[in-house]
């Protein structure tokens, strides 16, 4: 799927902004920024989940049960972890149990219910993987300072509290 990259001229934005009082070229410069940014690295990681036959999806949901506890975790667990519905959880499960990277088991403390593990292989995929996605998550923020690392984080929350602006 091809993602849109959003960028709009400088200009354009200050003829906008003589017709719309409202508008802050440099926040909506920024927005864009940030947009086309989040645009780029999901299309890199899609393309690195990819080369293990994962989505970003698959890939959270094998994290989670990594560092799970021995029990595992239901799959309403799992669903409220990763902040997503339980269909798109169901889903997910679906294609991880067909390749053999996780079970699906009755609960020990209640049959009605199921619990999700790891299996071998899928221990065996994060083991190969994990060295890989690492290095190249490091060479991703390679271009940035620790101070800068932490300071995008405290933007990016910054950012996040004013997501809701947008949906309200």
């Amino acid at each position: 799927m091809e993602t849109l990259r959003p960028f709009v001229e400088k200009e354009i934005l200050e003829n906008l902004a003589k017709q719309v009082p409202e508008l802050d070229v440099t926040s909506v410069e920024t927005c864009l920024a940030f947009l086309h940014t989040t645009a780029e690295v999901y299309t890199a990681l899609n393309t690195h989940f990819a080369r293990y036959g994962l989505s970003m999806g698959k890939f959270t949901l094998l994290m989670q049960l990594l560092h799970a506890p021995e029990q595992g975790l239901t799959p309403s667990e799992c669903a409220e972890r990763a902040k997503v519905t339980r269909a798109t959880i169901t889903g997910l499960l679906d294609g991880l149990e067909r390749d053999d990277y996780i079970r699906r088991q009755p609960s020990l403390t209640d049959r009605r219910m199921l619990t999700v593990h790891l299996t071998e292989k899928g221990r065996l995929l994060l083991a190969n993987m994990l060295p890989d996605h690492f290095c190249r998550t490091t060479k991703l923020m390679a271009n940035l300072s620790y101070a800068e690392k932490l300071m995008l984080i405290e933007l990016l929350a910054k950012v996040s509290a004013g997501a809701p602006a947008m949906s309200q």
